[in-house]
């Protein structure tokens, strides 16, 4: 792929309108009834799941277009872990048309323990269940000194900003949506901690 001018010349300048924490608290809004604590000055917050030991981090991440941004947000489970080599995998939906299940992309470490790792993830048929009907652009899971870190962007829980004509839209977490992300954070929080 192409890089993106901003890219090319340095280091990436905020988006003009762009509102740190703005998004976070439409998220926060979908996510009612989880514990909140705001980090960073706002564009950072951890959540809790009530009667669970879940705790996840949304972060905002801007992207620029011409004439417009688009306010993202990635959902950062932790899971501590003894040291060990790095580990990444991604995980997506495969399919051309329509879902017809997931499929694991190794992108760094050792072949036995990726292949271990890949076995882990895909056999588990909970973990399947809640992933098929989520909507997500992304989902990350890498192995580093600290422990497992999972990184999922989901394609709601975002603002589009357009400066000609001026609009903001925020693009809704639905309840559906919130529940399988919640799921699938207590499953694969559960798997990394024995994988």
């Amino acid at each position: 792929m192409l890089p993106r001018l901003s890219e090319l010349f340095g280091k990436q300048r905020l988006p003009s309108g762009y509102r740190p924490g703005a998004t976070l608290e439409q998220v926060r809004r979908n996510l009612a009834g989880l514990s909140f604590e705001a980090l960073d000055g706002g564009a950072r917050g951890r959540f809790g799941v009530p009667g669970c030991e879940l705790e996840f981090e949304v972060v905002e991440r801007t992207q620029s277009e011409l004439l417009m941004h688009l306010v993202l947000t990635d959902f950062v489970l932790h899971v501590p872990a003894p040291a060990a080599a790095v580990l990444r995998v991604e995980l997506r939906h495969s399919g051309a048309l329509t879902r017809s299940g997931l499929a694991c992309k190794r992108r760094q470490g050792d072949a036995a323990e990726l292949a271990a790792l890949e076995r882990c993830l895909l056999g588990d048929e909970a973990l399947r269940q809640v992933l098929m009907p989520l909507d997500f652009k992304r989902l990350a899971i890498e192995r580093q000194a600290a422990g497992w870190q999972v990184r999922l962007e989901h394609m709601a829980a975002s603002e589009v900003v357009n400066r000609m004509p001026n609009f903001r839209r925020y693009i809704r977490l639905n309840d559906e949506q919130r529940d399988c992300l919640i799921n699938a954070f207590i499953i694969l929080q559960r798997l990394l901690r024995t994988c």
